[in-house]
């Protein structure tokens, strides 16, 4: 009679724990990042349903509340939760790029992913022109860079593979579009894509999407548009000319964004460098009126706006495009957390509908989403991640061919005017470190007397021109920060 190997309880309890390490941790964090994916998509649409129930009753009310929220968000930005600003994109590439352990001690930590939710949750209650989806991203990389503390023996390359598939899942989650995750962490994120990394990311898309399947039902984000067999004479030339409008408009938001010191007037930028909190309540102001003027359809993230142009169930005004810019810039203007992708595909979706008098015998829906891949590859850059979005978002396969060639046309014209937004606005995230590396590096090596204190010197530590082209320069902290 076989008797038990004294040695195999050992030898199954080293088992387990190697199998915890390589899937448990990893499946772990993914079920957290659908969790929080979702309740923080609730939160975020039931505060914007309670600013548009009082903003209905009292027309007037955002003219008092929109400046008190900026106000406050900032104020509690800046106090508690530096890091948390804006769209959370720039912070994990910044992560990605530099030393994560030590970069995602400064931009990853829970109290920024606790401050992302909470202070973005306030600024929609104010009516602001935010999304969701950019912050799931960080919120996402956040949740994952944190379960390494379950891991007994934590590593760079340990490490790096949580914050990509984290922010990866957060974005496939957010907008429930897996194949765009695993996109957007290969163009956007990293530029490239480790054979080791593929599978994490890969399984942890797969499981915060169930997560967020089994809560929200099998849906598409802007439901299904119905495109015939047969494509209309002009879609070649509709393209082009919806490439060249959504990549103009794309690259000056952007524009305006990385230069603010070359537009924004010299009173204004110094009363938000030594008043921040009264030039957020400010721009809130200025929210507030582009609000009342629209009707109320600029306030929000446009979701709904969009949904109902490509429903056929909205009307907006061929003024709504440029008036939802102008809040989407105000917005992000002061550094208050929230995300530009669903503005982004609102405000594309608003061209297509000034389009659609130009090509009025194409269908509505189909210049939407054109336009909408437009805007939004113009803004990011990342044409790749734009059109493989917006297809999962309406279901668009038919589409594929229009939607690609928008988007890179897009892309393309929108780098006539700024470099890539996301990848610009990380470089003042990653600062903090390469400073540092720059500090070690003088430290052990010989300074030469002729460099030292040179403008070239200087320059190299406090943020030369982005992307290597002049005139590009980051913002002096007025948008994103």
């Amino acid at each position: 009679m076989r008797t038990m190997n004294p040695n195999l309880p050992g030898l199954l309890m080293r088992r387990a724990r190697r199998l915890w390490r390589q899937y448990g941790v990893l499946w772990l964090g993914a079920v957290a990042v659908g969790l929080v994916a979702v309740l923080y998509a609730r939160l975020i649409d039931w505060g914007y349903n309670a600013f548009l129930r009082v903003q209905h009753e009292h027309i007037w009310l955002p003219l008092i509340v929109t400046p008190a929220v900026a106000a406050a968000a900032v104020w509690l930005t800046r106090t508690f939760f530096r890091g948390a600003e804006g769209s959370g994109i720039p912070q994990v590439i910044a992560t990605l790029h530099t030393k994560t352990g030590e970069a995602g001690m400064r931009l990853l930590t829970l109290r920024i992913l606790a401050g992302k939710i909470a202070v973005s949750f306030l600024a929609i209650l104010g009516g602001f022109t935010i999304g969701r989806e950019g912050p799931t991203v960080q919120v996402g990389a956040a949740l994952m860079f944190n379960m390494r503390r379950l891991y007994p023996r934590s590593n760079a390359v340990i490490e790096r593979k949580l914050v990509l598939a984290g922010a990866a899942a957060g974005l496939s989650a957010a907008f429930n579009t897996p194949l765009a995750g695993i996109v957007f962490a290969i163009e956007e994120l990293t530029r490239s894509f480790e054979a080791r990394a593929s599978g994490v990311v890969i399984t942890s898309i797969i499981i915060a999407g169930v997560i967020a399947l089994g809560l929200n039902g099998n849906y598409t984000y802007f439901g299904t548009i119905q495109i015939g067999a047969h494509f209309p004479n002009l879609l070649a030339v509709a393209v082009v000319i919806t490439a060249l409008v959504t990549g103009v408009a794309g690259g000056i938001f952007a524009w305006l964004l990385l230069n603010t010191q070359r537009w924004i007037p010299a009173p204004l930028r110094k009363l938000h460098a030594e008043r921040p909190i009264v030039f957020a309540a400010l721009c809130g102001f200025v929210i507030a009126l582009i609000g009342l003027v629209s009707g109320g359809t600029t306030f929000g993230s446009g979701y709904a706006e969009a949904r109902g142009l490509l429903d056929g169930h909205e009307h907006l005004s061929i003024a709504y495009p440029f008036l939802k810019m102008a809040s989407m810039v105000g917005s992000y203007l002061p550094g208050i957390p929230g995300g530009i992708f669903a503005p982004s595909l609102s405000i594309g979706a608003g061209f297509g509908n000034v389009l659609h008098m130009l090509f009025n015998n194409m269908q509505l829906p189909m210049l939407i989403a054109l336009a909408m891949v437009g805007y939004l590859a113009a803004v990011t850059q990342s044409p790749i991640t734009s059109f493989v979005i917006v297809m999962e978002m309406i279901d668009g396969h038919a589409l594929v061919i229009s939607l690609m060639a928008t988007a890179l046309i897009a892309s393309r014209v929108s780098r006539i005017f700024a470099p890539p937004l996301y990848e610009t606005l990380s470089l003042r995230y990653a600062r903090p470190a390469m400073a540092a590396t720059s500090a070690t590096h003088a430290a052990h090596e010989p300074r030469a007397p002729s460099d030292a204190g040179t403008p070239a010197a200087n320059q190299a530590t406090e943020g030369a021109p982005e992307s290597g082209k002049p005139g590009h320069t980051a913002a002096d902290g007025t948008a994103n920060r």
